[in-house]
Order: C-alpha cells, then sequence, then structure tokens
C-alpha cells in the first residue's frame, strides 16, 4: 500500500492512501478513517510523505562502501540528524548555499517509523516499520571536513532542502529486492543493492531503539554506497527505487541576498 502526502489546490494538505491514480484521504498517517473524498493526483502537488519529528542519517551501513575505504563493519547505527527544515519534497527547487562548496547527492532507502519504541525486541522492532521512501541526502564535503578537529555532519546535510524525502510511503516493500537508483539529468550514476546493507532495517530499528525513543513519523535514512558524486546548480536529480518510485529535485545557484 502507498501513502502520499499532498497539497490541494485550495491549499489545504492531505494525507491518503493512493491507488488507481487517485489519492484517498485518511485521518493520519496509517489511519483506515476516510477523510473526504479521493482525489485526482493529477490535481494535488506532492509534499513530502511524512513530517519526521527525528530525522536520522546512517554512515557506514554498507559493504561494498565500507571495504572501498576500509571502514571496519559497524555493530551499532552509525549515525547524525538532519534538521527538520532541510526537509524537501518532489518537485522541488533546493538551492545551493555559496557556503556549501562541494555538494554530493547520497540515494538512499528510507525506514519511516509507525509506532513507538523504546528497547524493541527484533519483532518489536519490525513490527514498527510503517514502510519504506526514497531520500537524497545531500551533503555539503568542504563543509564537513573544513575542521579537522570537529567533523561537521550536522552542519553539512542541514541546509534547506537538503533531506529530500518522498515521492510516497510504500508499506509492503519487499526491501532486501530493492535497487537505489540515481539519475542526474536523466542518466544513472548510481545504482547499488539494498540488500548489501550491513546493519538490516529491523536492526538498525532495535538498536535505534536502546538509545533513545522512536516515535510514529521518525525517519531514518539507511545509508548509502557507491557512487555518490558532485552535483551543481541546474541539475535534476532523482532518487529512484522500483516499487516506491521516484522523487526528484532542481538544483539552483544561490541567490543575492
Amino acid at each position: 500500500m502507498k501513502w502520499a502526502r499532498a497539497r490541494a489546490s485550495d491549499q489545504t494538505e492531505i494525507v491518503g492512501v493512493v491507488a488507481d491514480n487517485m489519492l484517498h484521504p485518511r485521518a493520519a498517517l496509517g489511519s483506515e478513517a476516510s477523510a473526504g473524498e479521493p482525489v485526482a493526483l493529477s490535481d494535488v502537488s506532492l509534499l513530502p510523505p511524512v513530517v519526521p519529528g527525528k530525522f536520522f542519517g546512517l554512515w557506514n551501513n554498507f559493504k561494498a562502501a565500507a571495504e572501498k575505504a576500509g571502514n571496519e563493519h559497524p555493530s551499532h547505527p552509525l549515525y547524525f540528524f538532519k534538521a527538520d527544515t532541510s526537509l524537501a519534497g518532489h518537485g522541488d527547487e533546493v538551492e545551493l548555499p555559496a557556503s556549501a562548496g562541494r555538494v554530493i547527492f547520497e540515494g538512499e532507502l528510507g525506514i519511516v517509523i509507525g509506532q513507538q519504541c523504546k528497547n524493541a525486541s527484533p519483532e518489536e522492532a519490525e513490527q514498527a516499520i510503517f514502510g519504506y521512501t526514497c531520500i537524497n541526502d545531500f551533503t555539503s564535503l568542504d563543509i564537513l571536513n573544513a575542521d579537522p578537529s570537529f567533523p561537521q555532519w550536522t552542519r553539512s546535510k542541514s541546509f534547506d532542502g537538503f533531506g529530500v524525502v518522498g515521492p510516497m510511503i510504500e508499506t509492503d516493500l519487499a526491501w532486501q529486492e530493492a535497487t537505489i537508483t540515481v539519475l542526474v539529468n536523466g542518466r544513472e550514476r548510481q545504482s547499488y543493492p539494498a540488500s548489501d546493507m550491513i546493519l538490516p532495517p529491523a536492526e538498525i530499528v532495535r538498536l535505534l531503539s536502546q538509545d533513545m525513543t522512536l516515535n510514529p513519523g521518525d525517519l531514518i535514512a539507511c545509508g548509502t554506497s557507491l557512487g555518490a558524486r558532485p552535483v551543481k546548480a541546474g541539475m535534476e536529480v532523482e532518487v529512484v527505487i522500483d516499487g516506491i518510485g521516484g522523487v526528484s529535485v532542481t538544483l539552483t545557484a544561490a541567490t543575492d541576498a
């Protein structure tokens, strides 16, 4: 089942189930209660399908990338947070600030939490996963490594629009069979199997729940693999995962203050 969040022509926001190119409004994400008549997808603008309370990003969670870099496989997620204001959705324009310098894309599989969990068992962690979405974790390499005494993970990944999410949430995805692909101006630039993950989704959720309570709507980017590349203004960057769809944004140059 696919879930989406959208803005109607009257500027109201709708959350609901997508079927037959129609958005069927629901009272809330995951709710079975109807909240109105179906609306054609062509008549709405898609928004990020979830507004996370916590937006996690994982590092070093794919075997191929870890082996190329000579990194050990982590036994616990190595993570950072992205600001809530970094959120962007399908069709948005993302401004590249001059201060960001070199920026790379990172296509990733995203986990959406559906129920609160703390110190979850493996079974509880699996049940806490509402579904999966596409994420583009844009990163400023220049800022990340600017100060040798302190890698600036949060700053480098939290510029407005640097957390692209969408276009929908798929609740029935067989993630082990998924491939994460990134297209830049329509040309494939990154492609890798989700099955190469070091820590799989349920284990990520279980371990994170040992650190802090996970709440409905929290979002976890599972990390990226080989192939992340620099991008610049004027480029269209799309992350595609079969079974979910593709989330695309256009990069723009910084405007004068």
